[in-house]
């Protein structure tokens, strides 16, 4: 099912020289309140069976044994999918061609590399047969010691962090700049592990004709979840098709084609009738990322009027023992502070766990709430209000390269924000301020940054006879309005009214929209939108004024 809105299903909006900034009801709130939107487990092809993972309960070792006997007696089960006879694969699922492909547990071996590692997979006539077999596997073990915690393997500086960054980067003398300075701090912040967890568990419902997929699953990036199927069964992209029309969250955990999505495909391969594979809440913790836990030291050196003379920001973190994907936490001091001497450096360990991956902010989230700490600390022991001392080191070129911000308002947004908010009355010293109840209250302050990141993307426009407009892309919408927000974009890019455009998105058959991400889909499809309608007009003026037989004939456009 390809996502279309009609933008008239609404009473017109008056168009007040742009679409864009209008009040409008969203696009698919209708659709979601009433239960009509569809979501990828909403999805029953006929004649389709239940699939349900078996997962792994130890953190590391092999599975020794499987009763398949007792899981395939159960009535109501097909089959139970293992090493043994998993469907076979055009690529190897450890194989990596580029940074954003990751390794994948599709059963390839009986090597347990993490909790909640699938180790089988049942299918069934019902989900409650599924369910039962599954856990009549009883699986047994020949267990490893676990690598659990930041100080549970040996320590190593990645080769990269983030999407391939530099682990260490230095500007100026960090030791100098400390050891000259009036006031120095030095504090240690440990952030913990978390685990995507949204809404819309991972699933897939997928049917196989021929050598054609036909797949519904929530996803990120349509285009790069059909390469990676594509790669992985040998088949050309063309021939498989997404939908992929609402996602109740992703947050970077959506962003690739996660293992169990791709075991939901071949299950459907090795019994040959559509299946459904829904993760359960608990089997969420392991094979679809997480953010990796932290813990990050500060040094901080301020000269006696509370500028910075050096900040050193290290950060430790962690990956699997089979993967690479380090959170670039000390990162997050490249663009706030200016100092004359800036250092930020990362080291990690391999535990037993799944493949940490993007998730919301990778870096920017963990390496804030640490460099914030440590800055009001900093702030505190210069004597100086957290907000004075941020303006005193405020950077006017970014701190870590020199180069000029595009745009910068901080400054502006802090003094509003300290006017709106009373600032002024605030104590200097902290546990002085109490409400009516006697409780202790405090005000605290932070800032952060992200980068303004752009994709490429594509998009098609249709001006109609009728005068109506289309617009389509393969645009994902996570629940943030995206529909709305591409729908007037697209409207304003025709130059029509709201109500007289249709929209088509969430399909694998329409152009690539990118991915969404990184807080980038509006700017990256929304771009691509408002050119497809530039360009059909720029179409359309061309034929008016090259035509003879038009009233326009000859006018031009220059």
């Amino acid at each position: 099912m390809t996502l279309e809105l009609g933008l008239n299903q609404q009473p017109a909006h008056a168009r007040q020289g742009s679409s864009i900034g209008q009040p409008l009801t969203r696009r698919d709130g209708f659709l979601k309140v009433t239960g009509a939107a569809r979501y990828a487990a909403d999805n029953h092809p006929p004649g389709m069976l239940y699939a349900v993972l078996a997962v792994s309960s130890i953190a590391r070792g092999r599975v020794a044994a499987l009763d398949i006997e007792a899981a395939k007696a159960h009535q109501g089960v097909v089959e139970v999918m293992t090493p043994k006879n998993r469907p076979a694969l055009a690529a190897d699922p450890d194989a990596k061609d580029h940074p954003f492909m990751f390794r994948l547990d599709l059963l390839q071996n009986d090597q347990v590399r993490y909790p909640n590692q699938s180790i089988a997979v049942v299918i069934a006539e019902t989900l409650e047969a599924a369910t039962e077999g599954a856990a009549l596997l009883s699986p047994r073990y020949e267990v490893l010691p676990a690598r659990v915690g930041l100080d549970g393997a040996e320590s190593f500086v990645p080769r990269g962090v983030g999407v391939g960054g530099p682990a260490v980067q230095h500007k100026g003398d960090v030791e100098a700049g400390l050891k000259s300075a009036k006031t120095r701090i030095e504090a240690t912040y440990e952030t913990p592990a978390q685990y995507h967890n949204a809404m819309e568990p991972h699933a897939i419902v997928v049917a196989w004709n021929g050598d054609t997929l036909s797949i519904d699953t929530p996803s990120q990036g349509l285009a790069m979840a059909q390469g990676r199927i594509a790669g992985l069964f040998g088949i050309a992209p063309e021939n498989i098709h997404i939908r992929s029309p609402f996602l109740g969250g992703g947050f970077g955990s959506k962003g690739m084609i996660s293992g169990p999505q791709v075991l939901g495909i071949l299950a459907a391969r090795l019994v040959r009738r559509p299946v459904k594979l829904v993760l359960r809440r608990e089997q969420m913790y392991g094979p679809v990322g997480h953010r990796a836990p932290t813990r990050q030291t500060l040094r901080m050196g301020m000269d006696g009027e509370g500028r910075l003379t050096a900040l050193d920001h290290h950060a430790k973190t962690a990956s699997s023992t089979f993967d690479d994907f380090f959170e670039p936490a000390a990162d997050a001091s490249h663009t706030l502070y200016a100092s004359p001497a800036i250092a930020t450096s990362h080291d990690a360990v391999r535990l037993d766990t799944g493949t940490p991956l993007f998730m919301r902010a990778p870096g920017e989230a963990t390496g804030s709430i640490a460099l914030e700490s440590a800055i009001d600390e900093a702030a505190h022991a210069c004597g100086m209000d957290p907000l004075e001392f941020r303006l005193r080191n405020y950077a006017e070129v970014e701190p870590m390269t020199g180069k000029p911000f595009s745009s910068k308002a901080l400054r502006e947004c802090y003094r509003q924000a300290a006017e709106t908010f009373g600032w002024a009355s605030r104590p200097l010293q902290p546990r002085l301020m109490r409400d009516a109840d006697g409780f202790l209250t405090g005000w605290g302050m932070g800032t952060a940054t992200f980068p303004a990141l752009m994709f490429q993307a594509e998009a098609r426009a249709v001006l109609r006879s009728d005068g109506s407009g289309l617009m389509e892309t393969g645009a994902q919408d996570m629940g943030q309005g995206a529909w709305t927000a591409f729908a007037q974009i697209a409207a304003d890019g025709l130059g029509l009214d709201i109500d007289q455009v249709d929209f088509r998105a969430g399909s694998s058959d329409l152009p690539n929209a990118g991915i969404a991400g990184g807080s980038g889909h509006t700017a990256t499809a929304g771009m691509a939108i408002h050119n497809a309608g530039a360009a059909v007009i720029a179409r359309l003026a061309d034929l008016a004024t090259g035509n003879e037989a038009s009233p326009l004939f000859g006018a031009g456009n220059e």
